[in-house]
């Protein structure tokens, strides 16, 4: 029998908020697998939902740069919400946002490129910064998007500063309407992202074992209720139904309105551009991911942000 440590079911509840003993006994059913656990306990209805893993105390700041057809975000962490203040740090921040323009995705570039007017490369910059500010730096993530024809549309939730705040969405938008046209939808869509954290943009681009896995998950909850096989499949696909409306882009409902579905929106813009407009991908940064956050409506703020 799997020994099951208190540390693990320490990190078993504070993932899903489930009781001491049901989380130990999910690890004990599961061998003490951590994943395999949480939806054990999403089945039996001892979990409302699989919080992200990871819950790091991270600080800092993320960074959006725009030129052109491309776009780039970092995050950047420090030990400290002092720094995020700090004005040597935003220009870093800001300095290496524009620097993943050229550099893209590849993080290994982009701590190799020469940092402008220092005569260091970015990752001797970071190591320069942490001697100067005194905390702990990493350069956790980034991302870029491009577009051959359309624009990229950015978002930063209470910007610290321009292109720096703590949640920064880009998305890029294909199509052959006016850029004018475009722009303002690409913000607004930004902005909706921000709020609504989509995984993907359909349903075609979610992971096929992720859908499995919530597939696996809906039916062990179904099955909860007792009934025939054939409803509890009926319950499933209405339930996963609900499951693509919470994750996938063009299904959710456009926090803008609180009306359409953002595939509405995108096909009324296409009609009035009289030009197919579609999106190509977007990415979304929250500093330290998965730390629970007190905003108690998170959606209601981005929409009245939207009306300044």
């Amino acid at each position: 029998m799997t020994e099951i440590k208190a540390s693990q079911v320490k990190e078993l509840r504070d993932k899903t908020g489930a009781g001491m003993m049901d989380c130990k006994k999910a690890l004990t059913e599961t061998g003490g697998d951590a994943e395999e656990a949480v939806d054990w306990l999403r089945k039996k209805g001892l979990a409302a939902a699989a919080k992200r893993a990871g819950r790091a105390a991270s600080e800092g700041l993320v960074g959006i740069a725009v030129g052109g057809k491309a776009g780039a975000v970092v995050e950047i962490n420090a030990e400290t919400d002092f720094v995020a203040r700090n004005g040597d740090f935003q220009t870093f921040v800001k300095s290496v946002a524009e620097i993943a323009l050229d550099t893209g995705a590849d993080e290994q570039a982009l701590m190799s490129a020469p940092f402008p007017g220092s005569g260091r490369t970015v990752a001797e910059e970071l190591v320069h910064m942490i001697a100067t500010v005194g905390e702990n730096m990493t350069l956790r993530r980034v991302a870029a998007l491009t577009v051959e024809t359309g624009v990229i549309g950015s978002y930063m939730h209470n910007a610290l500063a321009p292109g720096l705040g703590k949640i920064g969405v880009l998305v890029a938008l294909e199509g052959d309407a006016a850029a004018a046209a475009l722009e303002g939808l690409g913000k607004s869509l930004a902005m909706h992202i921000a709020a609504s954290s989509p995984l993907a943009v359909s349903r075609d681009d979610l992971d096929p074992a992720s859908v499995q896995r919530e597939r696996a998950v809906l039916a062990g909850q179904a099955r909860q209720s007792g009934k025939p096989e054939e409803i509890v499949e009926k319950m499933v696909e209405g339930r996963l139904r609900k499951f693509y409306e919470e994750v996938c882009l063009v299904d959710q409902t456009y926090v803008i309105d609180g009306e359409s579905k953002v595939g509405q929106v995108l096909a009324a813009a296409a009609k009035e551009a009289g030009a197919a407009v579609t999106v190509k991908g977007f990415a979304r940064f929250c500093l330290g991911e998965g730390i629970d956050k007190k905003s108690a409506d998170f959606a209601a703020e981005v929409v009245a942000a939207a009306g300044t």
